[in-house]
């Protein structure tokens, strides 16, 4: 089944360059590959009832072949051309007249076994390529000509059957299944084009998805779907963390920039993992610093624990032996803990972003703080005291 189903798309890929513009997109490219595929797949229907009909004596059997004469030429001018439209227009036409037209000369609907039963092709042709409302519009062409040829050949024979019983019974059997046949195949082709074209939105909706929640936090990208606009919220205690690389600027002079960025990813990486093992929300990068936070979006009892938490593991991944200690890098930590007030900023790229006293002072406790260290405020050592093990730095200048 994969082996006819990756035959097929090859087939339809081939067909997809006859005719194609570079400016085309692939839907379509997909729509004039169907078109020449199914004109394609009539021509050798046309020649095997041109051959039944000629070897019984009918005239008519040469309409079929000027279907064929007149298919294959519109191919080869839309191979030349690349008007879609006029190749449409032309199939649809062809494929209109050519079977209803043959029931005059030869008795109309029963004796000629119903040909003009291919002429639906047109408006199933039209709604697929057009939509409903140029279907329809074939659709009653259709109808007046099926209608209209077949009564005006049975009124030409007056009722005489020129064809034996058998090659109409055998003509009504063969225009009834393979036309069917033809149709289903168009169908089917329409259906996967469509299942196709679901498919590529689902993926790049998941994509975008993907995109959003690495940018924001999976709540706040919930509540942007839902109802778009600004996005602001006054949390009354949550814990925030800076981390900082030590002395990382004079380090990263004269490396490659390819090593500078793969050590902070490679760091920062390891970081984000670390933020997943507790549920905390990272903020963002700055240079070389992280910062993350907890108790946002969505408050949690225990957040200057997890950030605690997070910060001795942080330092131990880059102490020797940890997952990041090859790096020889060393952190400043600083934590405080309170009032902030979190949103949505910005149109182009937008971030989630925290402000206030609480914010700036978990910043400065990171700036003041000592290499390998975690030091934190009074208010977070308030929350963390029980558990945790902490010890008094004494007075500390602190900037602002």
């Amino acid at each position: 089944m994969n082996s006819l189903r990756g035959t097929l798309d090859a087939f339809l890929a081939r067909l997809a360059t006859v005719g194609a513009l570079p400016t085309d997109d692939q839907e379509k490219r997909l729509q004039k590959a169907l078109l020449v595929l199914l004109a394609i797949v009539i021509l050798p229907v046309s020649f095997v009832w041109a051959v039944l009909y000629l070897a019984l004596g009918a005239w008519t059997g040469w309409i079929a072949v000027l279907y064929a004469v007149i298919s294959i030429a519109s191919i080869a001018l839309f191979a030349r051309t690349r008007n879609f439209d006029l190749l449409l227009n032309i199939q649809l036409l062809d494929i209109l007249l050519s079977p209803t037209v043959s029931m005059i000369p030869i008795g109309g609907f029963l004796t000629t076994g119903g040909v003009g039963i291919w002429g639906i092709l047109a408006p199933l042709g039209a709604l697929v390529f057009r939509g409903p409302a140029s279907g329809i519009r074939w659709f009653i062409a259709w109808v007046i000509a099926f209608t209209a040829s077949g009564a005006t050949g049975a009124l030409i024979v007056n009722g005489a059957n020129p064809f034996p019983n058998w090659f109409s019974n055998l003509m009504i059997l063969l225009n009834l299944t393979v036309s069917g046949a033809t149709m289903f195949i168009l169908l089917a082709l329409f259906a996967k084009q469509r299942a196709d074209a679901q498919t590529d939105l689902r993926v790049e909706h998941e994509r975008a998805e993907s995109l959003l929640l690495a940018i924001l936090p999976s709540a706040i990208a919930d509540r942007l779907k839902v109802q778009p606009g600004t996005i602001a919220d006054q949390f009354e205690t949550v814990s925030v963390l800076f981390a900082d690389v030590v002395d990382f600027t004079p380090r990263s002079q004269g490396l490659p920039a390819a090593e500078v960025v793969g050590m902070l990813d490679r760091l920062f990486g390891e970081f984000d993992r670390l933020a997943d093992k507790y549920d905390l929300e990272k903020i963002k990068t700055i240079g070389d610093a992280y910062m993350v936070a907890a108790g946002v979006p969505t408050g949690r009892p225990d957040h200057a624990q997890a950030l605690a938490n997070l910060a001795l593991d942080m330092v131990a991944a880059t102490a020797p032996g940890g997952a990041v200690g090859d790096l020889r890098l060393q952190l400043r930590i600083g934590i405080n803990s309170g009032p902030v007030v979190a949103g949505v900023i910005g149109r182009k790229r937008f971030l989630y972003d925290l402000w206030g006293d609480a914010v700036n002072t978990a910043s400065r406790m990171e700036s003041g703080g000592v290499p390998d260290r975690i030091q934190v405020t009074r208010a977070t050592h308030d929350l963390i005291a029980d558990q945790f093990v902490l010890e008094p730095r004494g007075m500390v200048a602190v900037k602002g």
